[in-house]
């Protein structure tokens, strides 16, 4: 394996690396040593060199930066020292050999241990989540021994593609594995695992802090404004992404090959790293459904929060996978049940406010409703979020029957069992949305106005649904039906408001009468139209498209039969003088005065 090696920018430990004393790696074997004698005379030369307590030099040079490869010799000195003081301890447990060995073995795990809090120090930006994770998706880092195999080898990637901080980290990672290694193996995981954990937890709390996430309590969250709650939970959503995605997916893989060789010491290092940080991060969303605050957005910041954690739950249960980080992974597994009831909870208290909207009057002049307009934007983006709701609303009893047609509550086709039990439940909000507007529509003294009020709000109601994802969410036969439904109610409109005026028309108007029954159709007509379109001016349509659709319904209603009349009577008359005495309105006039109907601008 090509070897790739690069000069360390750590200032204080470039210094050192050409005024170290002479290195006694000739003295040191590096074959099996051939007594106990030799073995620990080889391994005092070498520990006690590295000796900070002795050694001034020792005590401000780093041995892992100062020579790596002494470094790599150093902790095989240190196996065999372990082996040396095993075969000791079998042959003559009260050697004096043995007592020196233990002291050498204390020395060098002090110096072990000193040169793994350094590593881990000097590396706090080599060893960042983003370059952890970055390496750890194009290489799988080597686990295996260092014994047989130069260490350089083992731990570098080749390829010129990977970056300098890559390598960086590599190198890090690897040195710090070798070092966890043999403090394990000679029992001081204990030691070890103090100052990895002490370094990298406090590097996890503070990236949580970093990223807007602070430990809060229920009472305090409680006094918050909603618009402070709403701002901290945008902040959290992007939070528990980077958090779980590169932070803590980061550090389960630095714990998982420093400490490969135990996995109990692998678990135990990361639940207590990942602890106080998870603990927040998971804890969030249960302050959040606890406040008492309810604006109507509310259950769309519950939705994302259970889309965030939803999206993310295969890397939660992943990343923590050990018994030891079981608490956590019940914590976002309860948020999420959590988050789920509250939206569902949100979803009846939405229902609960339709039923008890107890406004008397209705819109001015027939048009839509403001409880209409509101219902139908908050269930527009509902929809928005219908795989979520979907979920949560998977295996939830369907609402009760409706005592009104079937027709009102039609369920979509579909053989998604938690797409249906959704779907069903957003036709039931409308159709109680529509039962609520009936009845607010008998409010109207006129029964003309209730049918254009009714149709107005029919349509308005069809038409978000056709424009949102309510569409996918209800399907084409639901807007069939309602669509038909607006139509009847427009014809009703038609047949209350304007039957007298239609009915004032000969039914041939190209039959010829006397000169009497002229003046007394004219004159009917001009009453009624006059009548009519002086009460029906006042009503108003406020979406474009219906308004036309009304008024050229009318048109052809009206205009073609008046206009026929018109002109068969002006023929036989043969003076425009006479018809103007009983004559108010020219088919003209009829056309303008229609095509003048319904202006919002009006109403106000």
């Amino acid at each position: 394996m090509r070897i790739l090696c690069f000069e360390p920018k750590t200032p204080s430990f470039s210094l050192s690396r050409h005024n170290s004393p002479p290195s006694i790696l000739s003295s040191t074997a590096t074959t099996p040593s051939s007594s106990p004698d030799d073995s620990i005379e080889a391994a005092e030369a070498l520990i006690l060199k590295w000796n900070h307590e002795t050694s001034a030099y020792a005590k401000v040079t780093s041995l892992f930066y100062d020579d790596k490869t002494e470094a790599m010799e150093y902790i095989h000195c240190v196996k065999e020292l372990q082996k040396t003081m095993h075969s000791l301890l079998l042959q003559n447990p009260s050697s004096p050999k043995l007592i020196l060995a233990q002291k050498l073995m204390q020395i060098a795990m002090k110096r072990l241990q000193k040169e793994f809090y350094q590593i881990l120090s000097m590396n706090r930006a080599h060893l960042d989540p983003e370059s952890i994770s970055t390496r750890s998706s194009r290489t799988s880092f080597c686990s295996d021994s260092f014994d047989d195999a130069s260490p350089e080898e083992d731990v570098r990637t080749s390829g010129d593609s990977i970056s300098e901080v890559e390598r960086v980290s590599s190198e890090a990672m690897a040195d710090l594995k070798s070092i966890a290694d043999c403090m394990v193996s000679n029992g001081y995981a204990k030691e070890c695992f103090s100052v990895y954990t002490t370094m990298r937890k406090s590097i996890v709390d503070e990236a949580i802090y970093h990223l807007n996430v602070e430990e809060l309590s229920s009472s305090k969250v409680k006094k918050m404004a909603w618009e402070v709650i709403d701002l901290k939970i945008k902040s959290w959503l992007e939070a528990v992404r980077i958090s779980v995605r590169t932070l803590f997916a980061a550090e389960r893989i630095l714990c998982d090959n420093v400490f490969d060789a135990s996995r109990s010491i692998t678990e135990v290092c990361f639940a207590e790293i990942s602890r106080n940080g998870a603990t927040l991060l998971f804890g969030f969303p249960e302050l959040v459904i606890r406040t008492k605050k309810s604006p109507p957005e509310k259950i769309f910041r519950l939705l994302e929060m259970y889309t965030a954690i939803a999206a993310l739950w295969p890397e939660i249960e992943s990343i923590f996978s050990f018994n030891s980080t079981a608490a956590t992974r019940s914590q976002a597994s309860a948020s999420l049940l959590r988050l789920a009831k509250s939206v569902r909870t949100a979803l009846s208290e939405f229902e609960t406010a339709i039923q008890k909207d107890s406004s008397k009057s209705p819109a001015n002049f027939g048009g839509v409703h403001s409880l209409t307009a509101q219902v139908m934007n908050h269930l527009s983006i509902l929809a928005d979020y219908s795989n979520a709701l979907s979920e949560i609303f998977l295996g939830v009893p369907p609402p009760p029957n409706s005592p009104l047609r079937e027709s009102y509550l039609y369920s979509p086709e579909s053989d998604n069992t938690s797409a249906s039990a959704f779907s069903t439940r957003m036709a039931w909000l409308i159709l109680i949305l529509l039962c609520k507007i009936d009845r607010k529509s008998r409010n109207y003294k006129d029964i003309s106005f209730s049918y254009l009020f009714l149709a107005n709000n029919l349509r308005h109601v069809v038409a978000k649904v056709r424009t949102s994802n309510l569409h996918c969410i209800l399907g084409d036969d639901w807007i069939s039906k309602h669509e038909a439904k607006v139509k009847r109610l427009l014809a009703n409109y038609e047949r209350v408001a304007w039957g007298k005026v239609i009915s004032s028309l000969p039914e041939n108007p190209s039959a010829v009468i006397s000169p009497t029954e002229v003046r007394v159709v004219f004159v009917n007509f001009n009453f009624e139209f006059e009548k009519t379109y002086r009460k029906q001016s006042a009503c108003i349509v406020p979406e474009q498209e219906f308004q036309e659709e009304i008024k050229a319904s009318l048109a052809r209603k009206i205009t073609p039969t008046y206009r026929e009349i018109y002109e068969t009577q002006r023929i036989a008359v043969g003076s425009m003088r006479e018809m103007r005495k009983y004559v108010t309105f020219t088919p003209e006039d009829v056309d303008n005065y229609l095509m003048n109907l319904f202006f919002v601008g009006r109403a106000s």
